[in-house]
């Protein structure tokens, strides 16, 4: 029988989000009369923004038509798309990003773990710490790291704790590293990164040839207008980043699967012998292998989301869930808990009380309160001691589930 890639055996056991449904799905079992209301895995609850809904139908109609029917797509998106993209997210921001350097795909988790494809093994990881779990397990499954040790760590990679002592903001790496994880908003802290903490980040990478993936995936959730929504409003960021962003959760389309990437031209790497690369290319390459590009019609409803009626649906979907944030933070701050996040992102960040676990505090809300949410380990070892709400359930869920941790688990 053939080897196996060995790498995959590194992984922690159980993946995050599954650890919660099975944790969630046995208690349901065990009370089959309670009613379970889940803020804890980030997904959507609202319906798609009318524009989205009928360009999904126009399109939909012309792949009936032999006049208008299309079948396989570019690889790197529709030019449609790209050039929307490139004139509404970057250009009205004074952000000059091409065509030709957006790389349309199905979901920003996609790009997070296949980004690292294009470079060496032997590259060394900065991850944020907590942080989302694909960016740490897609280089575990790539070799650049063992199998964790008691602490949940991963002797290859550095961390870089980010903690309310030093809010939630990561240090400069204090040794030689290649590629650095950075997401801002953040996911599970709610954090943001102002601009001269991102300007001294591309300041570090271009002084040590290092590449940042910068995961802007919750910019469209950003209040503050001081803070920056691109690392590419950055003077010298073309060079040394590499841009995802997702239709996720700023226009809904969690179940529709559209995000993109933006690799720039000066982005580069280099070879053994040390000759630059351009990774614009090799990811054009590496997309051109393994990809089609996403369907016709969902490509047709992203750019939906740019006219004037889908800006204005899609700001108040957000406006919506911000607002729920908002209930969430002020309800536990009132019950006594320490609240991080929530203004400029969807997350809220809930330091455990008493003391407890993450996932003993997971067990205790959900037995008492029937609330699920994200315990803070599972997003890295810095993240014990906290739990992560998301603010992307329904008005009366939110309202409710707050009602309940309220008066069951509040002091």
């Amino acid at each position: 029988m053939p080897r196996i890639n060995e790498h995959y055996l590194s992984l922690k056991a159980t993946y995050l989000f599954a650890e919660i449904k099975r944790r969630t799905e046995a208690f349901q079992a065990a009370h089959p009369d309670a009613r379970v209301i889940s803020l804890g895995i980030g997904d959507v609850t609202q319906p798609l923004p009318p524009a989205v809904v009928e360009a999904l139908q126009a399109a939909a109609a012309e792949m009936a038509r032999p006049e208008t029917f299309r079948g396989y797509g570019p690889y790197v998106g529709h030019e449609f798309l790209r050039a929307a993209i490139a004139a509404h997210d970057f250009g009205a921001r004074g952000v000059a990003v091409g065509a030709d350097e957006i790389f349309v795909s199905d979901g920003g988790k996609s790009d997070s773990a296949n980004l690292q494809e294009i470079f060496a093994p032997e590259c060394v990881v900065a991850l944020m710490d907590p942080v989302y779990p694909v960016y740490a397990d897609s280089n575990v499954i790539a070799g650049r790291s063992g199998p964790a040790d008691a602490s949940g760590r991963y002797p290859g990679f550095l961390y870089l704790p980010c903690t309310a002592e030093n809010g939630f903001q990561p240090a400069l790496p204090d040794r030689r590293v290649d590629l650095v994880y950075l997401c801002y908003p953040n996911n599970p802290t709610g954090a943001v990164m102002t601009r001269p903490a991102l300007r001294r980040w591309v300041h570090w990478a271009r002084a040590n040839e290092a590449v940042i993936l910068y995961d802007a995936a919750y910019e469209a959730y950003i209040r503050d207008p001081e803070i920056p929504r691109s690392i590419y409003e950055v003077e010298g960021a073309r060079e040394v980043a590499i841009e995802c962003r997702s239709f996720s959760k700023s226009a809904g389309f969690t179940g529709m699967r559209l995000a993109y990437t933006v690799v720039p031209r000066e982005a580069r790497g280099r070879t053994a012998a040390g000759e630059p690369v351009s990774l614009n290319q090799l990811w054009l390459r590496r997309v051109s292998t393994k990809s089609n590009g996403p369907p016709y019609v969902i490509q047709r409803a992203a750019a939906a989301v740019y006219t004037p009626e889908g800006q204005k649906q899609v700001r108040a979907l957000i406006d919506y869930y911000m607002e729920n944030a908002r209930l969430i933070r002020d309800g536990l701050a009132g019950a006594g808990l320490t609240v991080h996040g929530a203004r400029n992102a969807p997350y809220i960040w809930v330091r455990t009380p008493g003391g407890l676990s993450s996932w003993d505090f997971f067990d205790r809300l959900l037995a008492a309160a029937h609330v699920v949410g994200a315990p803070g380990a599972g997003f890295g070892p810095s993240g014990e001691g906290y739990f992560r709400l998301t603010a992307f359930g329904s008005r009366e869920q939110t309202e409710e589930a707050v009602e309940r941790i309220r008066s069951r688990l509040g002091r």
